[in-house]
């Protein structure tokens, strides 16, 4: 790893470059999903999440090309999925999704575009992660906001396992670590990923009923409600 940088305006930045890179990697974001060491952790989160949003209405953020809908919804009642990428969602689409997904192309900060509705669940699969950390709390605060009291929220991400995790390239001054990846355009990108520990994210959820850290080795969850 190499040497913390310091630049507070930087992570700031990175958000800005994170929507240009998953929009030049939609066609080949889903790879990631075929690593053999990775399967039997993605089935078991699969029929996981698709128990806990049973009869659910559901808001996800930050959907991608919809892998984790599929999946989710697969027993809701409404879904509906949200990404800041017309590339991504365009996959997405594509999919035979479940009767109960509706897409909307919203801005997971701002949240603009994301219908006013009775959601009494929410969703973020691998996004938690590429959220600089001095904007998760304000981030955690306008999505629960839009949900009912008592409602359900899951988010599930990648845990850092060497050998199947892309190497953390480095650290900056606010904490946020950082990979570099390559695309088959040959285009090389910096990626903001940060790995919580569960002490991280329940820092940032001091009102959370039924807090739980559920661990998939190449995964980690975070299942609660709001009070």
């Amino acid at each position: 790893m190499t040497d913390t940088v310091d630049c507070s305006t930087e992570s700031t930045a990175s958000v800005a470059a994170m929507a240009d890179y998953y929009a030049r990697r939609a066609a080949e974001y889903e790879r990631v999903y075929h690593k053999p060491e990775r399967q039997a952790d993605l089935r078991a989160m699969e029929a996981w999440l698709a128990a806990l949003m049973k009869d659910r209405h559901v808001l996800e953020l930050a959907c991608g090309t919809g892998w984790w809908t599929l999946h989710g919804a697969r027993q809701a009642h409404r879904w509906l999925a949200t990404d800041v990428n017309p590339q991504t969602l365009q996959i997405a689409r594509g999919k035979p999704m479940p009767q109960a997904v509706t897409f909307a192309e919203a801005d997971a900060y701002a949240l603009e575009g994301v219908p006013v509705e009775p959601y009494d669940a929410a969703f973020t699969g691998c996004w938690w992660s590429h959220v600089p950390l001095t904007r998760l709390a304000h981030w955690l605060q306008q999505l629960h906001c839009r949900l009912q009291p008592g409602a359900l929220v899951v988010m599930l991400d990648n845990a850092y396992v060497a050998g199947s995790s892309t190497p953390i390239s480095r650290r900056d001054a606010e904490g946020n670590t950082y990979q570099q990846r390559q695309l088959d355009d040959g285009s090389t990108h910096e990626v903001l990923k940060n790995f919580p520990r569960f002490e991280d994210v329940a820092h940032l959820l001091p009102t959370a009923l039924e807090l739980r850290w559920h661990d998939f080795h190449h995964y980690w969850a975070v299942t609660y409600r709001l009070p």
